[in-house]
């Protein structure tokens, strides 16, 4: 096959994250397998205009705050005198609507919508204007197919009115030869980890006001706040208004040599977003044996396997996840059955195993089934 990708960023661009590995890791596999990927994505200060990365051929124009209208303008100018067989189109932030600019056969590769969880993000203009252009994707691809990396993001395209037989649900993978267990000897003190890049939809803030409670039962116990991003300001405000003092420490972005080693010797993960498409820092964690406290909002509560992997608690009760924080570092019989549950779980989440179920669903989209 040949197939051209559409995304808002490429795995070169510093501000690639979960999305852009998905997309990476199929396409990689793709051209190993002998197949052929093109891949069109806006460009970024320091990136050059065309790059060849792992087989994939990455064609970068325009920046990130015009990207969906700069792209899809240039990948029609591109199909005239370039033929692909089918078209990936990953929404991740808003769509491009390729169905619109071409014939070929499109399919739409979304790890989650927005939705509602977008004003806990942005301002009501903006966040009101991704959720009516969401609104059209029910019509834009309308004979399209889809693949999405979740149940949660199936339920939700179903309940826009989407006819579940056109959406495929494939699983992401993970990185095992990055993210295992070391045998490393864990901390001394119990160590608390959120990873992943701090903006404000993320609710980074409810995991701070756990730890004041953590703390009182554990004194000794510490939130490691692991990654950078535009919130990181306010919540470091804000964990000096709640007098946290030494309970937190926010570390900054980590190499994944010094992070995988970090997790290894961490206890456990708080994640209280309100909405993830799959929750790839979670299975990250579980595959360094952390089980983790997060939201049963969508996306997590498909990559937490609840009383597990894990435990799901409801989303903005900070006492609720620390109480099950607290059960789980209180309880070292506890902590071992979730640790080698969170193992043995991970175990099927391969990158080659998704790959391949994506070759299939491309084979089925091509063959007209």
């Amino acid at each position: 096959m040949r197939i051209l990708a559409v995304n808002w960023r490429d795995i070169g661009n510093p501000e690639a994250g979960g999305a852009e590995v998905h997309l990476h890791e199929i396409l990689a596999h793709l051209v190993r397998w002998g197949h052929e990927a093109t891949q069109i994505s806006s460009g970024f200060p320091g990136g050059v205009s065309e790059a060849h990365l792992d087989g994939i051929r990455i064609l970068r124009r325009g920046h990130w705050f015009d990207a969906n209208l700069t792209l899809p303008l240039f990948a029609r100018r591109h199909l005239r005198h370039n033929r692909y067989d089918v078209i990936l189109e990953d929404i991740n932030k808003l769509p491009f609507f390729m169905p619109l600019v071409t014939g070929t056969p499109v399919v739409a590769v979304i790890p989650h919508l927005f939705g509602t969880a977008v004003y806990h993000e942005t301002n009501a203009l903006i966040a009101t204007y991704v959720v009516m252009v969401e609104k059209l994707i029910p019509a834009v691809f309308r004979k399209n197919r889809f693949m999405v990396i979740s149940p949660s993001t199936r339920d939700d395209l179903v309940g826009r009115g989407i006819d579940p037989e056109r959406i495929r649900v494939v699983l992401c993978g993970l990185d095992h030869g990055t993210y295992r267990d070391l045998g490393l000897e864990r901390f001394d003190v119990p160590t608390i980890v959120h990873l992943g890049r701090l903006r404000k939809y993320k609710s980074v803030g409810i995991a701070l006001r756990a730890m004041i409670k953590v703390r009182e039962h554990l004194p000794r116990a510490r939130l490691l706040i692991i990654g950078d991003g535009p919130f990181r300001t306010a919540l470091e405000r804000q964990a000096e208004a709640l007098r946290l003092g030494d309970a937190v420490r926010f570390t900054g972005f980590m190499d994944s040599r010094e992070l995988v080693e970090l997790l290894n010797r961490s206890h456990l993960l708080l994640n209280p977003s309100p909405k993830e498409g799959w929750g790839l820092t979670i299975v990250e964690a579980n595959a360094c044996g952390v089980p983790v406290v997060a939201s049963d909002r969508p996306g997590l509560k498909d990559s937490v396997w609840d009383g597990e992997t894990g435990y799901l608690v409801p989303y903005g009760d900070w006492e609720a996840f620390a109480d099950r924080a607290l059960a789980i570092l209180g309880d070292g019989d506890l902590w071992k059955r979730l640790s080698a549950g969170a193992l043995e779980r991970v175990k099927e989440l391969t990158w080659e195993r998704c790959a391949r179920e994506t070759e299939v669903y491309l084979g089925e989209v091509l063959e007209g089934r």
